[in-house]
């Protein structure tokens, strides 16, 4: 099944402590249905010392969020936008429903 959201898309966070903010995917698990944004909840891992961090300590790092929760932005309105599918010149693309703009095309026809 194909996602409303890839890796590199400017999101809206619809949900949580971090409602209204934007920010960029980093990555999609797809098998958690899950997404990393950049900058978006944030969480503090203890870390023990090791060779790469000698000194432990804390650090802060982005969680997944559940992909129901982010919206892609629609470039022409600024604000989030639901997506339908279309297949254009043999390939299958992502189009926001309220203006019409093209989101881009997703990995397969």
């Amino acid at each position: 099944m194909a996602r409303h959201i890839k890796a590199g898309d400017t999101v809206i966070i619809t949900s949580g402590a971090d409602k209204g903010k934007t920010g960029r995917v980093l990555r999609v698990l797809i098998d958690k249905d899950r997404v990393v944004v950049e900058g978006m909840n944030r969480v503090w891992k203890h870390v023990r010392p090791s060779q790469r961090n000698p000194q432990g300590g804390r650090i802060q790092k982005d969680a997944p969020i559940h992909i129901s929760n982010v919206m892609p932005l629609d470039p022409t309105t600024g604000k989030g936008t639901r997506v339908k599918f279309e297949e254009r010149s043999g390939r299958k693309h992502r189009i926001a429903v309220g203006s019409g703009t093209d989101l881009g095309a997703t990995g397969k026809a």
